[in-house]
């Protein structure tokens, strides 16, 4: 292994998600090109470092760094350089020189010891002094803990935001309780071997009680609101290698502090919570119980003219629960409306708001996600928003968690609320828009039941409906138009386990048979880029969008994108380029927002006569294109939903994904033009009927299938749907009983 040490002239390129680096190293007699993870080194720093030598093709001699550490230069000159390199606020090429002739070798004892000196010098105030102090220590500090993180491959990002929270004393702090570190959403694999390495005890409790709670994260991650208490600590032992006795008991100190809840509902098992999903679903049943117990009095004669109106208008004939539907919906205090595509949900919205709207009840209409709030809007003529907007998101004062600021102590100054894509809100937002409503206030749910679940934890709408307890309609016939679409009717026979008919070559739902993964891949990009494009008359990126069952594999989506990519934006000559998490993004790019991020600005400029608007809030599913790069200021720009501008730091970029191709759960609560699936075996808990169903009713005008048949056929008879832990169901029925 080589040695080098110098100071840092150039920094050529960093990727801000891994800290790699490739920077020029200025030695006394020569300078050497450094390649490697090398997060927050400066130019005009000084490292060691310690790597082997490589020959690069093109670029030719490079140091491969394998370690590194921060070294302070010890000649004045270089001193000198060090402070004016930008790294101290306030200190330029002259204050720096008047330290060092102040100072000299000693310079940095006296920032570090006693930087209140430097308010000796003329010119330098004393707040200015401790200033320049402070942040010298702050780069020791980091230095330190990026060093003690590195190796543990704990990224930059993290590293900042820990030290960020813990302050200067962070190494002391973690050497205490490693634990604390699981706060961070670090998993816990890699803080208990953080723990295990600093010489924590196996059995200490904080390590016990971070991995019960991570555990019934993992679990909620994978819709559970609620863990058995026998298998939540049989899981967690094993996983500490501890006994289960030691184990279980810890459980039950936590249970008496307060830090984990359990609860046994009727007809249930011992259930283990995490304390706000607990809250969650126990103040969600009685809000219900409350909300549903009031009765309005409705005019049966208005009701009727109504019904007869919107038939007039709409050129078609309710049927007979469709027509009940509207009726129930004025009488009740809380009802469901639940049904597949066809069915006529969204007429019997339009006339539910004719109803209010003769009554001159305040209505708010609102979705789960943006592009379902969208769809709302337009096909009721009225502005509905979503969930995180109607709830007015704001944050904690940490700036980390999301908090609303319509409650209980501020709720919602409306008589109704009608939310649509019921399927996909989970227990936590459920709870947070009940917090929101007055007592009295109407509350109409529109879903399909048969939908995918929530991507959080619980099953709100399916325990709902269950449960027997609050009015629900279930709507069943197919409206005559929509009998005359093949995407319908086939959806309907998918969720009634019978398959299509996929001989048909015409209409709106083609099949394309393949049998390999290279034949559906090539036979995707060619209907993307061309065929679709040409005979219908689809923009490939805007109107068309490639759903895949699962993310891995020869069809899945991240192989999808890669090849979307090369046919639909391929690289060329003056098209900006970032690399991040394994993708290269290019301006041109369909993207898709990967998680919530609360307080990311975007901005609607003036259009038509309507004023410019600004906001907060870029949500996991929201899909953009990006319309450019700024590889100097390190920003991308992203235009979402053809409206909404937003500038992406290079260092969050890892909240984006591409979006040629998305997996069908990221679909839910959207509709596209077209959509193509391929079919080709996978996991079968993902190939299953609900997905299948899913998948084609995100389509409006085309579905095109791409591969094996014998594939559809086995997703429509895997009607398995794996069990949430949810007591939903049974709180609602024990309030009333």
């Amino acid at each position: 292994m080589e040695i080098l040490e110098g100071r840092i002239d150039e920094i050529i390129f960093r990727n801000e998600r891994n800290g790699w680096t490739v920077c020029i190293l200025e030695r006394e007699a020569d300078e050497v090109t450094l390649v490697g993870s090398m997060p927050f080194i400066l130019e005009g720093e000084h490292i060691r470092a310690e790597g082997s030598w490589t020959v690069h093709p093109e670029y030719g001699r490079q140091l491969k760094v394998e370690n590194y550490e921060k070294v302070l230069p010890r000649e004045e000159e270089a001193i000198e350089r060090y402070l004016a390199c930008g790294l101290f606020k306030g200190v330029g090429q002259a204050t720096a020189a008047r330290i060092v002739r102040a100072f000299g070798g000693k310079t940095f004892d006296i920032l570090l010891e006693d930087p209140g000196r430097l308010s000796e010098l003329k010119g330098i105030p004393l707040d200015k002094a401790l200033g320049i102090g402070k942040c010298f220590a702050e780069q020791q500090e980091m230095g330190k803990i990026i060093l003690f993180f590195q190796q543990y491959d704990i990224g930059t990002a993290y590293a900042a935001r820990i030290y960020k929270a813990l302050g200067r004393d962070t190494l002391d702090r973690i050497m205490a309780d490693p634990y604390q570190l699981l706060d961070f959403d670090l998993s816990f694999r890699v803080v208990d071997k953080i723990g295990m390495e600093t010489g924590s005890d196996p059995g200490r409790e904080s390590r016990i009680l971070g991995a019960y709670r991570y555990v019934l994260m993992k679990a909620a991650s994978e819709g559970h609101v609620y863990v058995p208490r026998l298998q939540l600590s049989s899981y967690t032992a094993d996983m500490l290698v501890l006994d289960l006795e030691q184990v279980d008991g810890a459980l039950s100190g936590f249970l008496a502090a307060g830090k984990l809840r359990q609860d046994t509902s009727p007809g249930t098992e011992s259930g283990i919570y995490l304390n706000a999903y607990h809250l969650a679903e126990c103040y969600t049943a009685r809000k219900l119980q409350a909300l549903a117990s009031l009765r309005f009095q409705t005019d049966e004669h208005v009701i009727e003219r109504c019904i007869a109106r919107v038939e007039a208008e709409e050129g078609l004939t309710l049927a007979r629960e469709q027509a009940e539907a509207i009726r129930q919906a004025m009488a009740q205090g809380v009802m469901i409306i639940t049904g597949g595509p066809g069915t006529g949900k969204t007429t019997i919205i339009k006339a539910i708001l004719t109803l209010l709207n003769q009554d001159l009840v305040r209505v708010a209409l609102a979705a789960p996600t943006g592009r379902a709030a969208k769809r709302m809007s337009e096909t009721t003529g009225r502005e509905a928003k979503t969930l995180h907007r109607l709830l007015e998101t704001s944050f904690s004062r940490d700036g980390e968690e999301p908090v609303f600021l319509r409650d209980e102590n501020n709720p919602l100054d409306v008589e109704a609320i009608i939310l649509d894509e019921m399927s996909m809100v989970d227990i936590l937002m459920m709870s947070a828009l009940l917090k929101a409503i007055r007592p009295g206030t109407r509350l109409i749910l529109v879903g399909d039941a048969d939908q995918l679940p929530s991507v959080g934890p619980g099953s709100v709408l399916k325990d709902i409906i269950r449960s027997g307890v609050l009015y629900t309609v279930k709507l069943t016939e197919i409206f005559r138009q929509a009998r005359e679409s093949r995407i319908i009717v086939n959806a309907h026979l998918i969720n009634g386990g019978v398959a299509p008919d996929l001989c048909l070559q015409e209409g709106d739902f083609l099949h394309l048979p393949r049998s390999s993964p290279a034949e559906i891949t090539q036979t995707i990009c060619r209907i993307v880029q061309k065929d679709i494009p040409e005979y219908y008359g689809y923009d490939p990126i805007k109107q068309i969008q490639v759903l895949s069952p699962y993310k891995k594999g020869e069809t899945g989506v991240w192989q999808l994108n890669t090849a979307l990519q090369q046919v639909l934006n391929p690289k060329a000559v003056g098209k900006r380029e970032r690399s991040s998490h394994g993708f290269v993004f290019r301006t041109g790019d369909r993207v898709m927002q990967a998680k919530n991020n609360y307080d990311l600005p975007w901005l609607k400029p003036a259009r038509n006569g309507t004023p410019e608007e600004n906001g907060l809030g870029i949500f996991n599913g929201d899909l953009g294109i990006i319309t450019g790069m700024d590889l100097e200021e390190k920003k991308m720009m992203v235009l979402f939903d053809g409206d909404r501008e937003v500038d992406y730091d290079f260092d969050i970029l890892e909240e984006l994904m591409p979006a040629y191709a998305i997996t069908v759960h990221k679909s839910q609560g959207s509709e596209f033009p077209v959509v193509v699936l391929p079919l080709y075996p996978g996991p079968s808990v993902l190939m299953a009927r609900n997905l299948l169903y899913t998948a084609v009713t995100r389509a409006q005008k085309l579905v095109v299938t791409v591969g094996r048949e014998e594939v559809l056929i086995a997703m429509i008879r895997n009607n398995r749907q794996s069990r949430r832990f949810s007591a939903l169901e049974e709180r609602l029925r024990e309030g009333i009983e």
